[in-house]
């Protein structure tokens, strides 16, 4: 057994990945034997990802609030807590709030044999982002 005590502070997501107030808090980071990353992510009212890929997939597991998603050419869907979302690997796609409610969701994924978990794109506009919603 392992105890890693928190000594890693909530950082701001940065402004090139997300578009409005982001926080992220590590859960997992990988290392000897492992491969896993986790972040626990807050989302404030519309903020959100870039467009972005994961070598081998993403899950996001919804914790409180409300969120939207989406994979390039897919609909907007809602979620919510208790919901998750994997994106396969290589699939285009982005994350985050509603407009008017805050979303917390662990993200986890497996980096590739560099260390990359994520290759970060363009920002979601504001028109990608209100797009008509799916539940």
């Amino acid at each position: 057994m392992q105890i890693t005590r928190n000594a890693t502070e909530t950082a701001p997501g940065p402004a090139d990945w997300f578009t409005g107030s982001v926080l992220i808090d590590a859960v997992a980071a990988p290392g000897e034997g492992s491969r896993i990353s986790a972040s626990a992510v807050r989302f404030t009212p519309g903020a959100r990802t870039a467009w972005h890929t994961h070598p081998n997939g993403q899950t996001i597991y919804v914790t409180e609030g409300v969120g939207r998603c989406q994979r390039r050419g897919g609909p907007v869907e809602v979620i919510r807590p208790g919901d998750r979302v994997f994106f396969e690997p290589r699939e285009e796609h982005w994350h985050g709030a509603a407009p008017d409610r805050f979303m917390t969701h662990i993200a986890m994924v497996e980096v590739d044999e560099a260390g990359n978990a994520a290759d970060w794109g363009t920002h979601v506009s504001d028109e990608e982002y209100s797009s008509p919603v799916g539940e």
